[in-house]
């Protein structure tokens, strides 16, 4: 497993039981990060503009607000990467927890190596640096900017997560080649990441919705038994 340079990255713990928040803070602190911690909703939201934080870790069961509805205010403020702690595991609570903002999500109880190995899998893609300058990606009324991470729909500027840009990212820059969820999960999350299909189809999902007229085809085109690909004008 790889440790990250001492105070690297700035995490926010949302955590409402003092020794399980404890327990985290610590063993953040023992890997290098910089752990804040904060009992409640009304903590976080206070926190999150002026905190700077690369990642929020959220317990999805606070005593002061429901914690999905929680995760989509929290992903109003800020771009950081957000991964829900619950100790439900419960399918659906999961996928709708993915669909408001959350990248991923960590079932209690958990071992502290698989905890801070998929913390670091998960930050690591923003150490990703690059000199290159990419010129537009063209697709019909679709265009990717990558260098300035936008992406205007039929000239209207839509906003997505870093996951949803990183998958567009990923398939617009091989547009004619069919990529599997396996390559998807280590172009996007990383080759140690663990992370299952279900997690991609929710997120590709979410793409689909910013980029995709209601009454058109998708931009992304599913092919089945495969992968997805782009399709070659934006239709079909």
């Amino acid at each position: 497993m790889v440790t990250p340079e001492p105070a690297e990255h700035s995490v926010l713990v949302v955590e409402d039981a003092p020794e399980a928040a404890a327990l985290t803070a610590e063993l953040l602190r023992s890997a290098g990060f910089r752990p804040t911690v904060v009992g409640d909703g009304a903590g976080a939201l206070r926190a999150v503009p002026d905190g700077a934080f690369d990642l929020v870790l959220l317990d999805i069961g606070l005593p002061d607000t429901d914690g999905v509805d929680l995760c989509r205010q929290i992903r109003e403020l800020t771009d950081a990467y957000i991964v829900m702690l619950t100790a439900s595991d419960d399918e659906i609570d999961k996928v709708v927890t993915l669909k408001l903002g959350a990248d991923d999500y960590i079932t209690k109880p958990y071992s502290p190596r698989e905890f801070l190995a998929r913390i670091e899998a998960l930050l690591r893609r923003s150490r990703r640096t690059t000199t290159r300058t990419v010129s537009a990606r063209r697709f019909g009324d679709l265009v990717v900017f990558p260098d300035a991470h936008r992406v205007v729909v039929d000239g209207v500027d839509v906003t997505l997560t870093r996951i949803e840009f990183a998958i567009l990212d990923v398939l617009t820059e091989h547009p004619g080649r069919v990529l599997s969820r396996d390559t998807l999960r280590e172009r996007v999350w990383g080759a140690d990441w663990f992370t299952g299909d279900h997690v991609v189809d929710v997120h590709m999902a979410n793409l689909r919705r910013k980029i995709d007229s209601p009454e058109g085809p998708s931009r992304i085109l599913t092919i089945r038994g495969v992968g997805f690909r782009m399709a070659e004008s934006g239709s079909g």
